[in-house]
């Protein structure tokens, strides 16, 4: 790389802005034709989820969406596999990350959706990129749009350089994908990348065709539309020709690559890479009007920065408010915002290119808010107040005596019922955990911290408060809630104050269980919230068994996992009754489906220590159905100790998970858990 971008960390937050913002923008209106929303709508300059006549579930603006979850959740593989993973070790990712049926995804089938249909084949054992291969799913099938959808988040970490995007791109898209959908996400993901350092569009468009076959479809698509813009004074009349000649009606499937990236190159060439403009053609022109506009937003995002989003005439930022919602069974990873996500792109991006780390967090913090203008989903919820950032912190402006800003740690309860993609996860703040706040305000004022949590049968929240702040500094332990998940966190202040940072760190101190508050058997509703906090990739998990856990799964290995990514040194204690099941266990350090450590009693005659499907360690043990067996297992740095009913049975060291949740665990059967505890490493036992 000859020029590595000196704004890149606040580049690539424009890049994920701007994907945000253009599919939320073109999501209520995905698959209308342009003459519908003409008729209905007008040309699109704002978000219009709003309007009551749109048929929409709710009308919620943040919401899940699979534009938006595949995109930044796939190059988790860049964390797990090293800054060059294969399309083979990409495909390990969908299986580790995605909760089938469930998140990421369109899940319409075998042979309908095409996403779908190389999940199955990824789960059956064929590995990428032949699951994603014309030669297994054929043409139609294979050249579906969703190629060109999800390579922007790979894109952004090799700035500068469309060549390498390129590449990245195609082994992500070949998962799924093959054929002329391949050179679309090829030429999506160059133009992410050159917009780092490209000034020019044309240049830049001249760039990215380079890099896809001449006698390729999609290069004569982009000669046409190029042409047609070139000479059309009338955006709607280049428009009118995408649709003659590379129209639906010549094209299989649900939603064919061609038509859709027509409509991409046309809105980047049309707009010069202006934000305002590219976003009125390209959720005007129809067809798939939140993926088109999400790749067009991340194009310009990175092409002409904030500066380029926060010109372009509405306010596009303050009604998104940084949120985003990444599903996955990494489940607390989905509760998160913008400014994190470009972070965590732009550290990828920095150890590609050999660059130094560029440290925005201030020594870690969660919520930090040094990328301008971002807000980290904090908003009020109880008074009224501006809040913004004037600079490299969170400003609070009350105009009421008493208010409330938060932001969500868990699924709030206007996201509770999501349409079309449902919300899972899990809370990433627990009691026993430590907040730390830097603040400043004026004398007389008093800020105090505050979570909430779901209460009762789950459907209120209840706020806590914990001490006011002490000069410039709030540190508070979060108390025993009872298990019920924390949904936000927060301050409340009497005044006006500016929030430098706020974090949280320690181990959880907690039980997990079915709440006392929550009724039992028959009483305890499908969603309580406390069983929303749980990731469920088991069979079956019903509400009205007298154990708060008896999960089943009919074949294979199901899960049901909670906790985050922050869990790093701790101990975990839980009752295990196995029922006709080939294994049950416990595990710790979970990251997904394919990432844990587990204790495992399998065969009915032995207890093994595994990572996922390697056994580590293993020692006769016979076990019974209906006995009830307690299982402990202690993480401390590489050293991991289990112990089946205070017996230990295995002692040893393994440097692959540092980090992660815990989970129940069943092979092919029933089992069940009253209880499930996490405490953290006494200190007298830590060296």
């Amino acid at each position: 790389m000859t020029h590595f971008p000196s704004d890149y960390e606040e580049r690539v937050y424009a890049g994920v802005l701007g994907k945000v913002i253009a599919v939320y923008l073109g999501r209520p209106f995905e698959g209308w034709r342009f003459e519908r929303i003409q008729a209905e709508l007008g040309d699109i300059t704002g978000y219009v989820n709003h309007r009551i006549d749109l048929a929409l579930k709710n009308h919620l603006l943040v919401v899940t969406d699979d534009d938006i979850s595949g995109t930044f959740m796939f190059p988790r593989a860049l964390r797990d596999h090293g800054t060059e993973p294969t399309s083979a070790q990409i495909g390990e990712t969908w299986l580790n990350e995605i909760a089938e049926g469930q998140s990421v995804l369109w899940w319409g089938g075998v042979g309908n959706s095409t996403e779908h249909t190389a999940y199955l084949h990824l789960k059956d054992g064929v590995r990428a990129p032949d699951s994603g291969s014309i030669a297994r799913n054929g043409v139609v099938v294979a050249e579906q749009v969703g190629a060109q959808i999800f390579v922007e988040g790979f894109a952004m970490t090799r700035p500068g350089d469309p060549e390498a995007a390129a590449d990245l791109a195609e082994r992500a898209a070949r998962v799924s994908h093959d054929g002329e959908s391949i050179h679309a996400a090829r030429v999506v993901a160059a133009l992410v990348a050159g917009a780092f350092t490209e000034t020019d569009m044309e240049r830049l468009l001249d760039t990215a065709v380079a890099l896809i076959p001449k006698d390729s479809l999609i290069h004569r698509v982009i000669a046409d539309v190029r042409e047609w813009t070139a000479a059309d004074a009338d955006w709607k009349t280049t428009r009118a020709r995408i649709d003659a000649r590379y129209g639906y009606e010549s094209y299989g499937g649900n939603c064919h690559v061609v038509p859709n990236h027509a409509t991409v190159i046309h809105a980047v060439a049309r707009s010069g890479g202006a934000f305002l403009p590219a976003m009125t053609v390209v959720n005007t022109s129809g067809w798939d009007t939140d993926s088109n506009a999400g790749d067009v937003g991340a194009i310009c995002g990175v092409f002409g920065g904030l500066a380029g989003i926060d010109g372009a005439g509405p306010d596009y930022r303050g009604p998104v408010a940084d949120r985003m919602y990444l599903p996955s069974t990494d489940g607390g990873s989905t509760v998160t915002d913008v400014a994190r996500e470009a972070l965590t792109l732009a550290r990828h991006g920095r150890a590609w290119a050999g660059q130094p780390e560029r440290d925005l967090t201030k020594n870690g913090a969660r919520f930090h808010f040094s990328l301008p203008g971002s807000v980290q989903g904090f908003t009020v919820l109880s008074g009224a107040a501006r809040v913004h950032n004037p600079g490299g912190r969170l400003a609070v402006e009350p105009t009421t005596p008493a208010t409330t800003v938060a932001t969500p740690t868990f699924i709030p309860p206007e996201a509770r019922a999501m349409p079309i993609y449902g919300l899972i996860a899990s809370p990433t703040l627990y009691s026993g955990q430590t907040i730390h706040a830097r603040l400043r305000a004026a004398t007389g004022v008093e800020v105090r911290p505050v979570v909430a949590h779901y209460a009762d049968d789950g459907d209120t929240l209840k706020w806590v408060e914990g001490p006011a702040a002490a000069g410039d500094e709030i540190r508070w332990t979060v108390p025993d809630l009872g298990g019920q998940p924390i949904t936000y966190v927060g301050l409340r202040a009497t005044g006006a104050v500016e929030v430098e940072s706020l974090t949280w760190d320690g181990t959880p101190t907690l039980t997990l269980t079915r709440p006392a508050t929550a009724g039992t058997g028959h009483g305890t509703p499908a969603d309580a919230m406390w069983r929303r906090a749980w990731v469920k990739t088991v069979d079956r998990w019903d509400p009205h068994w007298p154990e708060p856990f008896r999960i089943v799964q009919n074949r294979g290995t199901g899960l049901l996992v909670q906790g985050e990514r922050g869990w790093r040194d701790y101990q975990v204690h839980a009752d295990v009754t196995p029922h006709l099941a080939e294994a049950v266990g416990l595990a710790v350090r979970v990251q997904g489906q394919t990432r844990y450590y587990a204790l495992r009693l399998a065969g009915r005659d032995r207890a093994e220590l595994v990572r996922h499907d390697t056994v580590l360690a293993s020692r006769d043990f016979p076990w019974e159905y209906g006995a009830t067996y307690r299982l402990a297992i202690r993480a401390a740095g590489t050293r991991l100790t289990a112990s089946v009913d205070d017996e230990v049975l295995f002692d040893l060291d393994d440097d692959e998970l540092t980090c992660g949740g815990v989970a129940l665990l069943v092979t092919q059967g029933r089992t069940a858990t009253q209880s499930v505890r996490i405490t953290p490493i006494p200190v007298e036992e830590t060296s």
